[in-house]
């Protein structure tokens, strides 16, 4: 595939900045039916999936459906206190000790995004006790309420609202590296949506390509199923943005590095990856000289995990981010790419007589 990186830097930096913890992928959903304008329809159901139908499509032939989430960790805020301040549950799962002092926007009941500040009660604050102790001090969600009465009305804070990290993306045209939040998956969705894109004018597929943009990952692979029973595909392949242990794993050790390619991963704590769909797929990119690296994980899951399960067979491709459910990501732009690239491959060497010998 050829790329504009300017127009892929543009997309993943509006996929990174949509504000889309899971539940409320609303704002994913608006970027991917931008980007598809003139060439797919874009549907929605009430869980928040989106589903792309590119102009390509025959209803006449088998069908392997693209994935990748589009909700991000996040928050919602469970309590407002009498002092202004709110208590608030994870979407998902944020790494221990990344949310404290974290600047977060919370949505408000009058559709605004408000600027605060996950708060931690400073050193100076606690007790003896607390110190020896040792213990995370507990998290407060503050966007400078005085009262609870000021957080309602001057705030229009409200109670199960949304929030997310309040990272911008940045891209390094020098050094090929973006820095944002929500690569895990708005990396994965960019790579979809850049190979969707490609394959929607092509006549010469023996598989009619569509995509689900699936909600609530996060919070335990919830959009995707929906998904799998609306387009009752014979093969998926999922898109991620997967974890690269490149900085905390040495040596031989090391399965997802940056600047190598997506991870096809075997085994994650949801799924024992399809062995022969998975060596098509490894074969495709040799054959294509495309940078890819293999895993197995010992923790993980994602939403291969219930559409395998519906006998539909799965691979998935992770592009590789450093620090994902953080606040901030780091990723490479070629890493994209490359993800982009090799599943226009397999889905151009796909044949209805290869899949069902999967």
């Amino acid at each position: 595939m050829d790329f504009d990186d300017g127009e892929v830097v543009k997309l993943l930096g509006r996929l990174s900045n949509a504000k889309a913890p899971s539940g409320f992928e609303d704002e994913t959903i608006g970027v991917v039916r931008d980007f598809c304008a003139g060439w797919a329809q874009v549907e929605e159901n009430s869980l928040r999936d989106g589903f792309i139908v590119p102009s390509n499509f025959s209803g006449e032939k088998p069908v392997l459906m693209f994935d990748a989430h589009g909700d991000e960790v996040g928050c919602m805020v469970k309590a407002i206190r009498q002092n202004g301040t709110m208590s608030f549950v994870e979407l998902g799962r944020f790494a221990a000790g990344t949310l404290a002092g974290q600047d977060v926007y919370v949505h408000a009941t009058d559709g605004r995004w408000v600027h605060g500040v996950v708060g931690v009660k400073p050193p100076h604050f606690m007790s003896a006790a607390e110190k020896d102790a040792g213990t995370a001090p507990e998290l407060i969600l503050d966007v400078g309420a005085t009262s609870r009465a000021d957080a309602l009305e001057r705030f229009c804070m409200g109670i199960g609202e949304p929030v997310v990290s309040a990272t911008e993306f940045s891209f390094d045209g020098r050094t090929g590296i973006a820095v944002g939040k929500a690569f895990d998956c708005r990396a994965g969705v960019c790579a979809l949506l850049l190979a969707l894109r490609e394959l929607s004018s092509r006549a010469d597929l023996a598989f009619d390509v569509v995509a689900s943009i699936s909600g609530q990952e996060e919070v335990g692979e919830r959009g995707v199923a929906a998904a799998a029973r609306r387009f009752s595909p014979m093969l998926a392949y999922m898109f991620e943005g997967c974890p690269a242990d490149d900085t905390f794993v040495q040596g031989d050790e090391v399965q997802t590095a940056l600047r190598q390619g997506p991870m096809l991963r075997y085994f994650d704590r949801c799924m024992i990856t399809n062995p022969r769909y998975q060596r098509f797929v490894l074969a495709v990119a040799r054959k294509l000289h495309l940078p890819h690296q293999v895993s197995v994980r010992s923790g993980g899951g994602t939403d291969g995990g219930p559409v395998h399960l519906m006998d539909i067979p799965c691979v998935v491709a992770g592009v590789p981010c450093r620090y994902i459910h953080a606040g901030t990501a780091i990723c490479a732009l070629e890493d994209v790419e490359s993800s982009a690239s090799l599943a226009v491959g397999v889905a151009s060497a796909l044949t209805e007589e290869i899949a069902r010998g999967f």
